[in-house]
């Protein structure tokens, strides 16, 4: 790849096996803005990510280990894409549409932006992997989408999500070996939090590409299980 409703701890704790052996970390970054379950804290390493139209986005990658699993999220931050591809657009030889882009759209940023997921899907698909399974999928009703790949060579299985939330790409991917149970912990476990910090919810779907949705006013509502950021104090009426 090019960088690129939880369950619950009644269920979590009643599942055998070295893959839940201990409690998971319930993690928040509020730079990214998102919340997810790890098996343990998470390493966080900066990278760069090439889009479609060739744009080196910033990336980070959050990543944790429990025996021979894997568990990552990278988070690509495609609000950089105009900027970068506005600039690179004026180096584009003349007449040379496919660089230009055009007014408003130097550099086809919108469209980076509107293909970043189909863009990373085609990069999974390169693997030498069999997918078995590719659907439309909604995480705290932000939609998405979500892979199955078997790794021709070992077997293991990697569970994928991908999901577009303020121009921001989540790339979830659950590694387990051949004969694992699946990291649905991991996997069903991705949310998101607002600008301060706050576990944040919508009361309908969200597509990266229309206005957002109204939120659940967290001060009259709880936030689904999910946690806030350190630090982050919910006011009323938010």
């Amino acid at each position: 790849m090019r960088l690129m409703p939880l369950v619950s701890t009644a269920l979590l704790f009643s599942i055998s096996g070295p893959l839940f052996a201990q409690e998971w970390v319930e993690f928040a970054s509020r730079e990214d803005r998102f919340t997810c379950l790890f098996p343990t804290q998470p390493k966080v390493t900066k990278t760069t990510y090439l889009s479609q139209h060739e744009a080196n986005l910033p990336a980070r990658v959050y990543t944790a280990m429990q025996g021979k699993s894997t568990f990552k999220m990278t988070v690509v931050d495609y609000n950089q894409a105009r900027p970068i591809l506005a600039e690179k657009s004026k180096s584009c030889p003349a007449g040379a549409e496919t660089c230009l882009g055009g007014p408003g759209d130097e550099g086809h940023w919108k469209s980076d932006i509107r293909g970043a997921i189909d863009w990373e899907t085609w990069q999974l698909l390169k693997r030498d992997a069999k997918v078995t399974l590719f659907t439309w999928a909604a995480m705290d009703l932000v939609e998405g989408r979500t892979l199955q790949l078997t790794n021709n060579a070992d077997q293991s299985r990697t569970f994928i999500g991908l999901f577009l939330h303020q121009n921001k790409l989540f790339i979830s991917e659950g590694t387990v070996p051949k004969g694992y149970p699946e990291p649905g912990l991991f996997q069903q476990s991705l949310g998101w939090l607002d600008e301060n910090g706050i576990s944040l919810r919508y009361r309908e779907t969200y597509s990266n590409f229309y206005p957002p949705p109204p939120r659940v006013d967290r001060s009259r509502q709880a936030g689904q299980g999910r946690i806030d950021a350190p630090g982050a104090v919910v006011s009323p009426g938010r």
